[in-house]
């Protein structure tokens, strides 16, 4: 069985000084696992969409415009279950809050006098978790003239594939059980961190991750409604402090 392939591959590949061949490479990183786990995640979602009474159309307006499962998933239930427009709103703008801080930290990366501003804002439209780890993954091994082009061509293949994966997992919606297709949309945040998983010699991410395990349902036993946010604050406080002692340390000192 071969490996699965891992962005630290893609970045090792040779790279190219065109930047067309910068987007050919980066619609194929994204094929394979990054796409699978994608389409596996907006099948459920289309059968999310079916199940609450909408329209296949619904389903992929918001996968067109919106595209970012969390925010879409709570726009959907949140509307089935009759809550007001301006309460969906919020939970939508506050579910896609985090997008914000992944956009300013990736768009220096991506910047280069060559290209128009509209690309930028295309760009900044498919930020999502997927395309911004691999694209800080795989960026700053190339030129600043290729990291735009690699990034658009990775999250062209996504976006078409999730797309696609919308609308397919409406019409099959009902030919598998309920709980399988609601399990099939929790595939892309267990993908998010087996991709930081690689990174475990890291050993900040490492504390990040360990404790973040642990205190998660910890954090959901004390408090099912702020649970999440609790643990990210208290183990991600933790995780910063403790790489930042051991740089800090005689031992780790060069």
């Amino acid at each position: 069985m071969p490996d699965t392939p891992s962005f630290s591959d893609a970045a090792a590949q040779p790279l190219s000084a065109r930047p067309s061949a910068a987007y050919r490479r980066g619609l194929r990183d994204a094929l394979g696992a990054p796409s699978l786990v994608l389409f596996a995640s907006y099948l459920g979602f289309g059968a999310l969409v079916r199940s609450s009474g909408l329209e296949v159309v619904h389903g992929l307006f918001s996968t067109a415009t919106g595209w970012a499962l969390p925010g879409q998933i709570i726009l959907i239930e949140l509307y089935a279950a009759g809550a007001p427009l301006l309460a969906i709103v919020a939970a939508v703008a506050l579910t896609n809050a985090r997008l914000l801080p992944m956009t300013v930290a990736l768009m220096p990366m991506l910047r280069s006098p060559r290209w128009p501003n509209w690309l930028y804002y295309l760009a900044a439209h498919w930020i999502a978790v997927t395309g911004w780890a691999a694209a800080l993954k795989a960026c700053p091994s190339q030129s600043r003239v290729e990291r735009l082009p690699y990034f658009l061509g990775f999250s062209t293949t996504l976006w078409t594939t999730t797309f696609a994966a919308t609308g397919l997992g409406f019409w099959l919606a009902g030919s598998v059980p309920p709980l399988v297709s609601l399990g099939l949309v929790f595939l892309n945040p267990l993908y998010f961190m087996l991709i930081f998983a690689g990174d475990v010699p890291t050993r900040l991410r490492l504390y990040a991750l360990v404790l973040g395990a642990m205190a998660g349902p910890a954090f959901h036993l004390l408090d099912p409604d702020y649970g999440l946010l609790l643990a990210g604050i208290v183990a991600g406080t933790m995780a910063f402090l403790l790489g930042r002692g051991h740089r800090s340390s005689p031992k780790a000192a060069p």
